[in-house]
C-alpha cells in the first residue's frame, strides 16, 4: 500500500508537534503540518492529498473543509468541546468523522486507513461504499459465514484491500494481515486465525453448494475447503468482474 498524504491544521502547537512525532516514521501516512490556511491551500494545489485533520478553530476552517472535500479528501474534524456539536457548527462543515480533544492519534490513524481503503475501493469498483459492503455481506452470509464473528469483519476488509491493492494478495502474511491488524488494533496472527475460523464455520455448515452458486461454476467439491488467500482472491475477483 502506497503512502498517503494527510494535512493537519491544528491551533495547538504542542499537539501538532506530538502528531508530527507520532506519524514521523509511519509507512502508510505522510503527515503534512500546516501553520495557516494559505499554507494548506497551497499544499492542496500541488500535492495529492487524501485526508485532512482540521481543528474547527483553525483560521478559515470552513473554506478549508469545502476546498479539501472538493478534491475528494477524507475529512476528520477536531473540536475542543461538545458545544460546537450542539450549536450545529460541526454539522455545517463537510466531514467523515469528528474527534473531541484530547483524542488518540492511534484512533485517528485507524480511521484514516479505513477512509483510504474505502476511497481506493470505490474508485476501482466505481460504486458507493455502502453498495460494496452490502454485496460483500450478501456473499459471506450466503456462504454461511455469520456476521457476528471476527473473521467476517476481517474477511470483508481483506477483500477490500485485495481489490484496492491487488499486489497484497501475493503478500498476505507480510502485508494484508498486518494492515488489517493495524485497522482493528490486533495482531496479524489473530487476523489469520479469525479468517480461517470463519471459513471453517462456513464449511461445517455445509454451504458448499452456495459457494459454487455464488460464482456460477463448480469450484469446490464436498470435503474441499479453500485457504484464506484463495477465498479472498476469489471474492475480490468476483467484485472486480461485476464492476466492469
Amino acid at each position: 500500500m502506497k503512502q498517503f498524504n494527510v494535512v493537519l491544521c491544528e491551533t495547538n502547537g504542542s499537539l501538532s508537534a506530538n502528531a508530527s512525532a507520532f506519524f514521523a516514521e509511519d509507512s502508510d501516512i505522510n503527515l503534512i503540518v500546516c501553520q495557516s490556511s494559505k499554507d494548506a491551500l497551497d499544499v492542496l494545489k500541488t500535492t495529492d492529498i487524501k485526508g485532512l485533520i482540521l481543528d474547527i478553530a483553525f483560521d478559515h476552517s470552513k473554506e478549508l473543509a469545502f476546498s479539501f472535500r472538493d478534491k475528494g479528501s477524507a475529512i476528520i474534524l477536531v473540536s475542543k468541546n461538545m458545544e460546537d456539536e450542539l450549536e450545529g457548527v460541526l454539522s455545517s462543515l463537510p466531514h467523515d468523522i469528528c474527534f473531541f480533544k484530547p483524542y488518540s492519534f492511534l484512533e485517528v490513524r485507524t480511521q484514516l486507513l479505513k477512509f483510504m481503503i474505502q476511497q481506493s475501493v470505490t474508485v476501482k469498483l466505481n460504486s458507493g461504499i455502502r453498495n460494496i459492503d452490502e454485496r460483500l455481506s450478501s456473499i459471506f452470509i450466503r456462504a454461511g459465514i455469520p456476521p457476528h464473528i471476527k473473521g467476517y469483519q476481517f474477511l470483508r476488509e481483506a477483500v477490500k484491500l485485495a481489490v484496492a491493492y491487488p499486489e497484497m494478495i501475493n503478500s498476505i502474511t507480510k502485508k494484508l494481515y498486518p494492515t488489517i491488524a493495524q485497522i482493528y488494533q490486533t495482531s496479524a496472527s489473530k487476523v489469520e486465525r479469525a479468517i480461517r475460523h470463519a471459513i471453517e464455520v462456513a464449511w461445517n455448515r455445509g454451504k458448499i453448494e452456495n459457494i459454487n452458486a455464488i460464482f456460477g461454476i463448480k469450484i469446490y467439491n464436498k470435503g474441499e475447503k479453500p485457504t484464506n488467500g484463495e477465498l479472498i482472491a476469489l471474492v475480490a475477483d468476483k467484485m472486480m468482474i461485476e464492476s466492469l
